[in-house]
Formats: C-alpha cells, structure tokens, sequence
C-alpha cells in the first residue's frame, strides 16, 4: 500500500491510502477535423505548454503514477519529438497505438481506450489531450480510487464547455435517484446563446437549454475491469455498424450501455475548476489567455516544470 497526500491550491489537502498509484490515459489519436491540424501539440502555456503537460502535472501532484498516450502510428515520432521526451523527463509514459486499418476515421474514443488494455492494469482515468480539465478533477478521482471500485465521472456545467466560435457536441448526463449516473445522451450542433444554449437537431428542431446541465467532457475513472466489457461491447459495435465508414464507438454511449445492463455503476464527481478545450483554432487565444490567468493567480508556475 502507498499513503498520497493530494493537494489542491483551493480545495486544500487530504490523505489517501492506495494499494498502486492509478494511471492517467490521455487520448491523443483525435484527427482535428474542425480544428483543421494536430490541436494535441498545440501550445498553450507561456513558454509553450501544451494542455497534455498541465493535465501530466495536475495528475503527478495529485497521486497518479504513470501516463499512458494513445496515439496513432504515424504520428509517433513528431509526437515523441514535440511533447513525449519532456514528459518522459518527469514520469513513466507509456505509449499505445490506437489502428484504425482500412478507415480514414478513428473507431471513436471507445476504441481508444480499449487499446490501452495490454499497458493498463491498475485504476485509471481517461482525458482527451486537448481539453483542460483543472486540478480539482485528478484531486477528485485519486480519491474516489482510493475509497470504490465503482467507476467515476467528473461533470461539468454546460455553459462551462460551450465554444463562442462554433457548435460542439457534448454528453449530456442523467441520474438515478442516489446521484449516480444513470446515462448520457450524445448531443450535436450545441451553441451558446445570451440565456444560455441550444441544441439543433438534424431535421431543424431546435432544443433550448439553460446551460446548468451537467456534460460530460470525457473526464472518467475506471478499472480495468473495463477492458473485456469494452471489447464486447466492441464486437457488438462491429457488427450493427461496422460497415458504416463514419460511425464511431463512443465511450459514453459504451459507459451508458454497461449502466443500463447494470454491469456498471458510475458516481459522478464535481470538479470546482474551469473546464475549456480546442475545438476549433479560434478557441486558442482564450485557452492561452485562460492558462495564463492561472499562471498568474500561482496555480501552476512557469516554466510549468521548473
């Protein structure tokens, strides 16, 4: 067993008795179609920062132990090159390919996590690399992994994740009577508006919403207890829609599966930080301005590594 001290610069200090420190697998495989390039090795810290280095040292400082990058093949070495050697400088990463053969389009991030089932034996979390999630989130899942076996969600508001630049598309959470989840809902086409945000569906009905709904933004725990549930579920995928070449094995519609079979149970966590990602290349002055705010208040320091 290891004893952690997790530590967050508002939400102050506690101690975790774990039996292993748990992974952080970051998803990093994504095409950036809206975003028109590779927005994984995008700066957006002072001196550089990628969003992976502050989502690596958020997890280091709060108990997690090694990371783990899915990747795809061809990118491996100008990923090795822009980010993966100085993450290497500071903790254990391990790289996975996520193949997609015979496809133009990535499997989705179902299939992502599911390439990591060879490395990963230990609880995890699951990011994508280019979403900013805040301290309080790694705070938050060391200690659920610390006190469950049960799998976790860290939520956020809606009006927190919108783009002012574009539409997105978010999961949108439901819960059981005990706060549990209980699914979510893929959503498309979702924009901001002055009271709060609408959602376009394909045939031009427009659903109104008030921006407060819980989404998620791909910020899990799990075990790897997963991992045969994944490759199940996958095979299934494959079979109904595996000739579609635009269809996707999503994680959250795999997760909302397992709770409706009930071969899953998800508690779903708060985070008090600011989520905000790249979705489009427009977002990335704010994600810099946003980074540095955070510089400034003393939440991380700069260079981020010392």
């Amino acid at each position: 067993m290891r004893l952690f001290v997790l530590r967050h610069p508002d939400l102050g200090s506690c101690v975790c008795l774990v039996a292993i420190a748990p992974d952080l697998v970051i998803l990093a495989a994504g095409i950036g179609s809206r975003f028109g390039g590779v927005k994984q090795v995008q700066p957006v810290g002072p001196r550089g920062e990628l969003i992976i280095e502050y989502s690596a040292f958020d997890a280091l400082r709060a108990g997690f132990g090694r990371l783990v990058l899915v990747i795809r093949k061809e990118i491996e070495s100008d990923f090795r090159a822009a980010i993966g050697r100085r993450l290497e400088a500071h903790l254990d990463v391990k790289y996975v390919f996520q193949e997609s053969a015979g496809r133009a389009k990535p499997w989705g991030t179902g299939h992502a996590v599911l390439a990591a089932r060879h490395v990963v034996d230990r609880p995890f979390a699951v990011q994508n690399a280019d979403d900013f999630y805040g301290a309080a989130g790694y705070a938050a899942l060391a200690g659920h992994f610390a006190a469950s076996r049960d799998y976790a969600l860290v939520g956020y508001p809606l009006r927190q994740t919108l783009s002012e630049h574009g539409a997105v598309s978010r999961g949108l959470c439901h819960f059981d009577d005990g706060g549990r989840l209980r699914s979510i809902t893929e959503l498309t086409r979702i924009e901001a508006t002055p009271h709060g945000a609408k959602q376009t569906e394909a045939d031009g009905l427009v659903r109104l919403l008030s921006g407060d709904e819980i989404v998620s933004m791909n910020n899990w725990g799990f075990t790897p207890d997963l991992f045969p549930q994944l490759e199940r579920l996958f095979a299934e995928f494959l079979a109904a829609r595996g000739t579609d070449p635009k269809a996707e094995f999503y994680l959250p519609a795999a997760v909302s599966s397992l709770i409706e079979r009930k071969e899953a149970r998800v508690a779903v966590l708060k985070s008090t930080d600011t989520w905000f990602g790249l979705t489009y290349k427009e977002d990335v002055p704010a994600a810099r301005a946003a980074v540095a705010a955070l510089v400034a208040a003393g939440k991380y320091p700069s260079p981020l590594w010392g």
